[in-house]
């Protein structure tokens, strides 16, 4: 069996898996606070019929050997967290994350996930959750008399209530860094969870200590670049149309040589 035909098998894969990543890029290019995904391959193993550095005579050593590899394989998917454009909203609920952090929100489980997307609204009990209805965490609680609610860069979270003349504050909205934020774990709707490789969250104010601040009456776009990803995608289908093309004829040789010892 001609190895070529092994090798080009692994370019195919590869390519086919980054193919499918453009497209979930491009499917999220409207998606609020979606990051883009990027593929990261690596080589296979050689084999090595010569090692570099062998010797060929009493005088003379191989000067590079001779080394053939195996093809490539995908190692792992990294999420590119650059900061999307700010879309202004005008909405009291709609909040921004200018720079690092995450929004912080509870599980069904009772465990912790984050979000770039900061999408609130205010649920029956008057909590204050994300679009898929889960709480904030910290917890906070919108009285049903209030009014006005303003959302300050450092995540203070104050009302105006029937009957006061000076804003009310009802708490503090918090934001959590990652030493690696590449670690999270991807769970869909928006929302990351917290991995080995990502690290434990550094939870604090916004606006302190390389956390980003908060704007109200925005939110973040996706960092999806169309044009980048149209580019990507052409690169792509023609790196899998060279691998066919090498799977192609390494068939004809094989015919070839079929067709030779008959």
């Amino acid at each position: 069996m001609n190895p070529a035909l092994w090798v080009s098998k692994t370019g195919v894969q590869a390519q086919d898996a980054k193919l499918q990543a453009i497209a979930n890029n491009l499917a999220n290019v409207n998606t609020v606070g979606f990051k883009r995904d990027r593929v990261v391959f690596e080589d296979l193993f050689y084999q090595v019929e010569k090692q570099p550095g062998a010797q060929i005579d009493e005088n003379r050593n191989s000067a590079a050997g001779v080394q053939l590899g195996s093809g490539t394989r995908l190692v792992g998917t990294q999420k590119v967290f650059t900061t999307g454009n700010l879309q202004t909203t005008g909405q009291s609920l709609d909040v921004a994350i200018v720079g690092n952090g995450f929004l912080q929100v509870e599980l069904p489980n009772g465990e912790a996930a984050y979000t770039r997307a900061g999408q609130l609204s205010v649920n029956a009990d008057g909590r204050l959750v994300n679009a898929q209805g889960l709480a904030l965490r910290p917890e906070i609680t919108v009285p049903a008399n209030a009014s006005g609610l303003t959302i300050l860069e450092n995540g203070t979270v104050q009302v105006s209530v029937n009957g006061s003349t000076t804003p009310t504050a009802l708490g503090q909205l918090t934001l959590a860094n990652f030493v690696n934020p590449v670690g999270l774990l991807a769970l869909g709707d928006n929302l990351y969870q917290e991995t080995v490789a990502s690290g434990a969250p550094n939870e604090g104010s916004p606006g302190e200590e390389g956390r980003g601040k908060l704007k109200q009456g925005a939110l973040e776009g996706s960092n999806v670049q169309v044009v980048e990803e149209m580019v990507d995608m052409i690169a792509t289908q023609r790196t899998y149309e060279m691998n066919t093309k090498v799977l192609s004829a390494a068939n004809e040789m094989m015919q070839n040589l079929a067709q030779a010892a008959r």
